[in-house]
């Protein structure tokens, strides 16, 4: 135990995430690790690891945002064990392709598995390799990854029950935006001690169609939560129907802004949100904090969960 303790924990990170990892490094999370860049001219990657790693454990923070991110992922995962590295723990704040999680027509890939399995391809140190995941879009994801591979599930749901308590401190009801988000919402629900309310859908070949509100809404501040957002078109038809059925006001809350193009325009622009409170698990959604759109930090939660054995 005393060893264990004793072992030097530096943190290092894809360009992409480096505001994350210091974040954690002036949380006293571990010392920042230094990774030397460099890009040739026929547009090829060099990486090189600057800080000694031997017999020392590292976290490595990194989303597999893009398909360039996710290699660097990997390759920097790769360098610190062939130097020795003791431990290893991957902070993936957003794990890219979740939505692919199963095929839906014959010969698509599943990609969120073949992302696993490269993840779980990483040699194997002597102390293990975990990965910290948060709010995946499907519960099953994470028995995708195999081997020694650890994976372990960070909810964001502390951050929205103090998100709701600010912006609806009167009455409300927490909702989603279709079935597949039910056990997160009624979990979200059940810590805030209020109603959970469900839309129902039907997709076919117009597209896909609300039914049905589940719960009783007219009134009532609508705390409408998604897992993530990217163009906003479900968090549009699910507040429609919310809008129809009563709801005086709508919030939406989603774990990963994705928010390509002109998502953030056209979610204000339908006049039917108060604003859009998002986590800063992606890129893009630190890009955008400010007026609509509300950034609440992950990082206290992930300092949380690699703190714990």
């Amino acid at each position: 135990m005393g060893e264990r303790a004793s072992r030097a924990k530096l943190i290092f990170s894809t360009a992409t995430d480096a505001a994350l990892a210091g974040q954690l490094c002036s949380l006293g999370i571990g010392a920042p690790g230094q990774i030397e860049r460099e890009t040739f001219a026929d547009g090829e990657r060099g990486l090189r690891l600057a800080s000694p790693v031997s017999d020392a454990d590292a976290i490595l923070v990194g989303g597999t945002v893009t398909d360039s991110d996710t290699l660097e992922l990997y390759d920097l995962a790769c360098a610190l064990i062939e130097c020795g590295l003791h431990a290893l723990t991957l902070v993936v704040p957003y794990f890219g392709y979740s939505t692919q999680e199963r095929p839906s027509r014959d010969g698509e890939s599943v990609t969120a598995k073949t992302r696993a399995r490269l993840l779980s391809s990483i040699p194997l140190p002597a102390g293990g390799i975990r990965v910290l995941l948060v709010d995946l879009h499907t519960a099953g994801l994470p028995f995708y990854f195999e081997g020694g591979v650890r994976p372990v599930h960070v909810s964001a749901r502390p951050l929205f029950v103090e998100a709701i308590r600010a912006h609806a401190p009167g009455g409300y009801v927490v909702a989603s935006t279709d079935a597949g988000r039910a056990k997160y919402v009624e979990a979200l629900a059940n810590d805030l001690r209020v109603d959970a309310s469900f839309v129902f859908k039907r997709r076919d070949s117009g597209g896909t169609r609300v039914l049905a509100v589940s719960a009783r809404v007219a009134g009532q501040h609508v705390m409408l939560y998604d897992d993530m957002v990217r163009t906003g078109g479900s968090l549009i038809a699910a507040a429609e129907a919310y809008r129809e059925a009563g709801a005086s006001k709508i919030t939406a809350l989603a774990t990963h802004g994705v928010l390509p193009g002109d998502a953030v325009a056209r979610l204000e622009r339908s006049g039917l949100f108060t604003g859009l409170v998002v986590t800063d698990t992606h890129p893009r959604a630190r890009q955008l904090a400010g007026g609509f759109v509300e950034v609440r930090s992950i990082v206290p939660l992930l300092a949380a969960a690699l703190r714990a054995k």
